[in-house]
């Protein structure tokens, strides 16, 4: 989480009613990872000139970030060792 009173704010009040507190864990830089990941869906979307509607948003995205998690070796199919092209290819058949 990061140094955001809302959030911490938040945090507590779902402390004071639950019986096992949750740990806060802050991170100055924590947003920095989230947005350095977002970069190439960032990088994609910029040049559309917006969507529609929800519904085409979350597939398009969807969509980006698979590609994102295949290029990055993310997706594991049970131990076996796939190239990217390969999982692409068992995604859409």
């Amino acid at each position: 989480m990061d140094k955001s009173g809302a959030n911490l704010a938040a945090l507590e009040a779902l402390n004071a009613e639950r019986s096992t507190p949750i740990k806060v864990r802050q991170n100055k830089y924590l947003n920095n990872v989230v947005e350095q990941d977002h970069r190439a869906i960032k990088r994609v979307i910029k040049p559309m000139m917006g969507f529609k509607d929800f519904r085409c948003a979350r597939i398009i995205l969807s969509g980006i970030e698979t590609m994102h998690m295949i290029r990055k070796g993310q997706m594991k199919d049970a131990g076996v060792t796939r190239s990217p092209a390969d999982q692409f290819y068992l995604l859409v058949t």
